[in-house]
């Protein structure tokens, strides 16, 4: 008996389905994932870069002088000078250095998270809650923006929320592994 090689135009290819994973739909495409992976890197490179920004003033949106080292207040400054329309006054009452806090370790979180592929959950919320909050400070719908509803703000919550959705830490990131953690398996919300 002699065996017979398949020729390569006839083997199998791999399957390309969505599966089931604990429950939840699962992208299987490499190409898709791989794809997903380098929006998650992107998108966390922004938060990320936000973070580094503002703490350093590396003179993009932060001047050195307005470095968070130097003195500068990453959120109070936008909450009581950049905020327009009706909550205006909220934001500006609501300013604070806890603000300030709260905000750079929601950026360093979250883009460091994303980054990683771990805590794609915990980093969605928190990451469009921000997003959302500095959608409504800037108010796009009086200002005459190019698209009074969709900005860049709803755009990286979106993202966040894909890619958490889709387990995209999976791909080159330590997502499985860290769904694999006693405390992740415990507390759903981590993941």
């Amino acid at each position: 008996m002699t065996a017979t090689a398949v020729p390569r135009s006839k083997a199998a290819a791999p399957v390309r389905t969505a599966t089931l994973v604990r429950g939840e739909e699962r992208v299987t495409s490499l190409g898709a994932r791989r794809w997903l992976a380098v929006a998650r890197w992107g998108t966390g490179f922004i938060f990320l870069w936000a973070f580094l920004d503002k703490t350093f003033g590396l003179g993009f949106s932060t001047a050195r002088e307005a470095a968070w080292i130097h003195g500068g207040t990453p959120s109070q400054g936008f909450m009581t000078h950049a905020a327009v329309g009706p909550f205006k006054g909220l934001f500006a009452t609501l300013a604070s250095p806890a603000t300030d806090v709260l905000f750079m370790l929601a950026m360093l979180g979250v883009g460091v998270a994303v980054i990683l592929g771990i805590g794609l959950r915990a980093s969605a919320v928190v990451g469009s809650l921000v997003m959302l909050l500095m959608w409504m400070a800037e108010w796009p719908l009086a200002d005459g923006s190019t698209n009074p509803l969709v900005d860049y703000h709803i755009v990286y919550a979106l993202m966040l929320i894909v890619i958490a959705a889709t387990l995209a830490g999976d791909t080159w990131g330590l997502g499985r592994r860290w769904r694999e953690l006693p405390v992740v398996r415990r507390l759903a919300w981590l993941r």
